[in-house]
């Protein structure tokens, strides 16, 4: 019965980390919706005005041909919207294509009895090539990402275009361009304003700092009239921030104008559209194979795993075949800052005893796996560190568990 009930899948748990998997296509189509309704909203009020005018005219006196070329006009403005409303539809149907098979992906785990079911070893693979994917994508590792969505058929469970966008308006910030994050501030003005983000106005800072950098009087007072425009009405603190930069000179040492100056504040703005491009379309800020393996590497991590010594993964003398992956050198940085894993029960060896490398061992299985190896009698060698030190056998000491 207890096997029965350990096998039992529970689906609810295993969607915790696949939140995100319907949280973006949600947020992409209530933007898109949010266009389009700009879109009509603005035509239909421009059109309406318009209209008025030309009828206004024509009751004025106004010639055929001065009717005619404004009801040409507006004619135009009507196709320009419906080619608009055009690519937004297609747009609406590529999300909800994608959203079908999410939803389809996720109703496939309910229908999964059991954890031994052959169904579900299929269903977490899938879900492992998501991750991957994910991970490649935030990486930079986009064609690769690409690759691997489209020969495992998971593209409409990934969400290649929005990384590939995100990552287009990252290394433009990081080659010192506004103008591109500046369009993407205006396409999500509203969602922006919804979680009080500041970066189209650290974006309008940078520029004002980039007038200001070099100390011409004409750049000096184009960026004063820019602080105006963008800084001066919005938030004090920016506004001040832009005035101390005017009484100092791009080469200054005075903090923090001179943190301001520095190159490097161009990777901070493009970290802090990283976050806030994550933070509006719902996506967690790491990678969610990091978070996956977290979850793991948290039920195997002990204190002894970040010893100072090495593990069998890092030295290539070592005879052992079983690797800790917590001491592994590949996960043993993710792993230093999950908690420690809570172990109800001990299984500690009989009677342990320490080496003076501080390895613990029972006393018993060393002694026969010195003996397996050939060590001299009266002396003691790391199983773990075939090629280190011998240690005298006296030298070894009981281990008290408290």
């Amino acid at each position: 019965m207890a096997e029965l009930t350990s096998l039992k899948l529970n689906a609810e748990q295993h969607l915790l980390l696949d939140q995100p998997l319907l949280r973006l296509p949600y947020e992409l189509a209530r933007k898109n919706f949010k266009t389009a309704q700009r879109h009509v909203e603005k035509s239909t009020s421009d059109l309406t005005s318009s209209l008025a005018q030309t009828t206004a005219g024509a009751a004025g006196g106004a010639t055929p041909d001065q009717t005619l070329a404004s009801l040409d006009a507006m004619l135009a403005r009507a196709q320009t919207l419906k080619r608009k409303l055009e690519a937004l539809h297609n747009e609406e149907k590529t999300i909800q294509r994608s959203q079908r098979a999410r939803v389809q992906h996720l109703q496939d785990l309910h229908e999964i009895p059991s954890l031994a079911d052959v169904k579900y070893d299929q269903w977490s693979k899938i879900r492992l090539d998501r991750m991957l994917v994910d991970h490649l994508l935030r990486q930079g590792y986009t064609e690769s990402a690409k690759q691997l969505a489209k020969e495992k058929g998971i593209e409409d469970l990934v969400d290649v275009g929005e990384f590939i966008e995100c990552g287009r308006i990252e290394d433009s910030l990081r080659k010192g361009e506004t103008k591109d994050c500046l369009a993407w501030c205006a396409e999500n003005k509203q969602a922006l304003k919804k979680i009080n983000s500041n970066l189209e106005l650290e974006l309008r800072l940078q520029q004002f700092i980039e007038m200001a950098r070099s100390g011409e009087v004409k750049n000096l007072i184009d960026a004063t009239m820019h602080a105006r425009k963008y800084l001066g009405t919005q938030e004090t603190e920016y506004g001040m921030r832009a005035g101390g930069l005017l009484a100092n000179p791009g080469t200054t040492a005075i903090e923090p104008y001179k943190s301001m100056y520095a190159a490097s504040r161009w990777d901070f703005l493009a970290s802090l559209f990283i976050r806030t491009h994550h933070d509006i379309f719902s996506l967690p800020p790491r990678p969610l194979l990091h978070i996956a393996l977290s979850a793991g590497l948290s039920a195997l991590k002990t204190p002894s795993c970040h010893s100072a010594f090495a593990s069998s993964s890092s030295n290539s003398s070592s005879s052992s075949t079983s690797v800790c992956p917590i001491c592994s050198t590949e996960l043993n940085e993710l792993a230093r800052n999950v908690p420690y894993a809570h172990h109800s029960k001990s299984y500690v060896e009989n009677d342990p005893v320490v080496l003076p490398n501080g390895r613990i061992y029972g006393r018993e299985r060393l002694m026969v796996l010195n003996e397996k190896i050939g060590t001299p009698e009266g002396k003691i060698r790391d199983p773990m560190d075939l090629g280190g030190e011998e240690f005298e056998e006296t030298d070894i000491k009981k281990v008290f568990v408290m």
